[in-house]
């Protein structure tokens, strides 16, 4: 598991805020869906904007930015909500570590969102070698989830 971080700006603070709000109220940018997990620590909701990945029948977060907060929140809790408008779905995560399928899903999300995240690759797109979708993919966790009834 990587220390792999990239904060955000402060000038950056107010659109992520903006794109959960979107995202809350239904109006969801390019994708994006509000992202509820348990604090690790209070065990209070925290909120924050995602881009969840459909890809072969599964779908998946990415962490651009690498171990965010949210990030160590969703394995310490194994499960959030994904929130788009009033649509609130459950789900549990399992974390994807090293492999073919890891980098098959950071191509097709740098593929989708690169234009977006591209910066927080370290030059590495969807069209890069597969060598090099394996040397970053230790610094940018990803997420299988899956859907639950509760």
């Amino acid at each position: 598991m990587t220390q792999h971080y990239i904060a955000p700006r402060r000038f950056e603070m107010p659109a992520h805020r903006a794109v959960a709000w979107l995202a809350r109220h239904g109006l969801s940018l390019f994708g994006a869906a509000e992202l509820s997990v348990p604090g690790r620590t209070s065990g209070a909701p925290r909120h924050v904007p995602v881009n969840p990945l459909r890809l072969d029948g599964g779908r998946y977060l990415v962490s651009a930015r690498g171990n965010a907060q949210w990030v160590r929140n969703l394995r310490a809790a194994g499960g959030g909500q994904l929130r788009k408008g009033r649509g609130t779905r459950p789900f549990t995560a399992v974390e994807l570590l090293e492999g073919e399928e890891k980098a098959a899903v950071l191509r097709a999300y740098l593929g989708r969102w690169g234009w977006e995240v591209g910066a927080f690759f370290d030059g590495v797109t969807a069209t890069s070698p597969d060598a090099e979708l394996t040397r970053i993919a230790p610094m940018h966790p990803v997420f299988l989830i899956t859907a639950t009834d509760a």
